[in-house]
């Protein structure tokens, strides 16, 4: 890395990111490779003709790889003009991939319900939520983006958020944000395509997930080594209610 060790919270600075990216050209995925995630975004995206926002895209490949998997509508937004001026000229040839500039605290650009699926893989500030979470005004910025994300999104619309953050630091902020409905996953860190390893769980067994996230420690033990993925369904009041008295009578 030519930029040296940031600090965790240059993470929250554009920036950074935008001196990284003048500099480091070479494509870089955060957390997970598509390959490893893909049998979930099969299962939670199911028709490749869903519409898909993909925030903080960064040089990923993650977008290019969805679409040789066949989906056929991918917009990747990031706030480093760099990055977005870079991936726009990579990937001309390719109308089903587009780039835009856009701060993920307001996408007014979007139209309320103009996605089937946001993906959120933690990269950087004002583009994913593990990076808000690293700058200033940390909680406040992170709602923002949540309640935009949730705008955005069609109902029963899915946010599948890729993060080290587990559930003692991360479900709360999602279920005081929104109306979600909420599944956890789990994948070991530095998963990769092809990998020896027994994993950690199955990848598209959800963990059973109480209100304040205790059975996850009951499931997977102390400390795991994994990558956490909140699968978050859009629902309506209606729904969301009933889906919290479900859950209040079955732990009564």
């Amino acid at each position: 890395m030519t930029l040296g060790t940031p600090s965790t919270q240059a993470y929250g600075e554009p920036w950074y990111w935008d001196n990284r990216y003048a500099h480091e050209s070479a494509p870089f995925d955060w957390y997970q490779k598509y390959p490893t995630l893909a049998p979930l975004i099969r299962l939670y995206i199911p028709h490749h003709h869903h519409r898909i926002l993909v925030v903080g895209c960064g040089n990923s490949v993650f977008s290019e790889d969805m679409l040789n998997d066949g989906y056929e509508d991918v917009v990747n937004v990031d706030i480093s003009s760099v990055v977005i001026e870079a991936m726009q000229a990579k990937y001309s040839n390719r109308q089903q991939l587009k780039y835009i500039k856009l701060d993920v605290r307001d996408m007014n650009p979007f139209q309320a319900g103009s996605f089937d699926a946001v993906i959120d893989k933690g990269t950087v500030l004002f583009r994913t939520l593990d990076s808000i979470l690293c700058g200033n005004n940390s909680r406040q910025n992170a709602t923002q983006m949540l309640h935009e994300v949730w705008r955005v999104l069609k109902d029963k619309g899915v946010y599948i958020l890729i993060t080290y953050g587990a559930p003692v630091y991360r479900l709360g902020l999602l279920k005081e944000s929104c109306m979600w409905s909420i599944k956890l996953h789990v994948i070991a860190k530095f998963g990769s395509e092809g990998s020896s390893e027994q994993p950690v769980r199955e990848l598209t067994n959800p963990v059973p997930l109480e209100e304040s996230g205790s059975s996850v420690e009951d499931a997977l033990g102390k400390n795991p080594d994994v990558h956490y993925i909140y699968v978050c369904t859009k629902v309506g009041e209606e729904i969301f209610l009933l889906n919290n008295f479900l859950c209040l009578y079955s732990t009564g």
